[in-house]
């Protein structure tokens, strides 16, 4: 089998892991895909019979804490959903235009509850280009061939307004065992946006069945095509396009808590090849949805919260010449914030042994002012490179 990955937002291309043969050889081929936001028509991975269905009374109030997280100039459609006053957490594929390109953060909208209440809110620092550090993400660019990151797919995104105010989803830290338990008492569900469902209204999907294995894959098989598997889950809450960033929830007495967040599909397709070259390849089938275990991100909801965030220039050239009198900044002092200088904060943060953000903040250029003039502990004047966020 070929394997990737297919993001719940972002149609990608199965991968291909045949290797060169002298004869002909059936091989599978696993992928994680995405549901493209982008696609007019997208693939729906629906599980057996089509689940979903309107937000039951019960629920009306819960759903009022997920909305569409678009952008009409780069035509993408996720979900995403309320953890804060001012914040939403959604799918890291969702930021990027098709082909992973980063798309213009000025240009996204959040509209909470978007087929009843339309409470719409763009991402704060969209009016002075500082929106980039307005947002903590595991990772904007992401592996679809193994080893896949999907855990890597998340993002928390601070508003211009607090439209979530009122409407806060909580978010548990729940193991994987515990959450595929939940699932099998029937307590785990979907509400999210999908292109091809009751026209941009939120739907309601359970029963969703959370396990290590499906297809008769056993996990042992599917772990080593992922990165950090144990942070991600699989599920089959029927999804489609637009439902990436969507929220899986638990309900346990009455009270309900995000434990996940949905980002693609897990494919697989037969193929033939013959002398290196495939010769035939059947049509993918989907094994099952995948999903960030929400205690990947849960800890830094407050850190983004009350990050005194920096977004004048001056101040950050200030910040960047810090981090390079350290040896952990290595480009141009322009001051802007881009990954650069976003890697460079993680790596002090790290052998500080800080909360790991990547924020440039008011807090984080006083103590690096305090420790250039030795009042503070100055951190080791090189670090090793820096993994990415987990």
């Amino acid at each position: 089998m070929a394997r990737g990955l297919w993001l719940a937002g972002m149609v990608l291309a199965l991968a291909t892991l045949a290797g060169p043969t002298a004869t002909a050889t059936s091989q599978v081929s696993r992928a994680h895909v995405g549901m493209s936001p982008t696609s007019l028509a997208t693939p729906v991975a629906v599980f057996g019979t089509d689940n979903r269905k309107a937000v039951p009374a019960r629920l009306a109030r819960v759903s009022e804490a997920v909305g569409l997280f678009f952008s009409n100039q780069s035509r993408t459609v996720c979900s995403a959903f309320c953890v804060a006053p001012g914040i939403i957490a959604t799918a890291a594929h969702c930021l990027a235009q098709p082909g992973g390109r980063p798309a213009r953060l000025a240009d996204f909208t959040f509209a909470r509850g978007y087929d009843r209440i339309r409470d719409y809110a763009k991402i704060e620092g969209h009016a002075n280009g500082s929106s980039t550090q307005s947002m903590i993400v595991g990772d904007f660019q992401h592996r679809v061939k193994p080893p896949i990151d999907a855990a890597h797919d998340w993002a928390l995104i601070r508003l211009a307004r607090p439209v979530c105010k009122g409407h806060v989803l909580p978010v548990a830290q729940l193991s994987t065992p515990s959450i595929i338990a939940d699932a099998a008492a029937g307590r785990v569900f979907q509400l999210s946006y999908h292109r091809d469902w009751t026209q941009w209204r939120i739907a309601f999907s359970e029963p969703c069945s959370v396990a290590r294995s499906f297809n008769a894959i056993p996990w042992s098989s599917i772990a080593p095509d992922f990165l950090n598997a144990d942070q991600m889950l699989l599920h089959q809450c029927d999804t489609g396009g637009a439902s990436s960033g969507s929220p899986l929830i638990v309900e346990r007495d009455g009270a309900f808590s995000v434990v996940a967040i949905n980002v693609g599909t897990y494919v697989q397709a037969k193929i033939l090849t013959e002398r290196g070259q495939v010769t035939l390849r059947e049509k993918a089938e989907t094994v099952a949805n995948t999903a960030v275990n929400a205690s990947v991100f849960v800890g830094r909801i407050g850190l983004l919260e009350t990050a005194d965030i920096i977004t004048s220039g001056p101040r950050l050239r200030t910040l960047q010449q810090h981090l390079t009198d350290q040896r952990l900044y290595q480009s141009t002092i322009d001051g802007s914030y881009g990954p650069m200088l976003k890697t460079a904060i993680e790596g002090y943060e790290r052998v500080n042994r800080l909360p790991i953000t990547g924020l440039p903040t008011e807090t984080l250029l006083k103590r690096l002012a305090k420790q250039a003039n030795g009042l503070g502990e100055v951190a080791p004047s090189s670090a090793p490179r820096q993994p990415r966020l987990p």
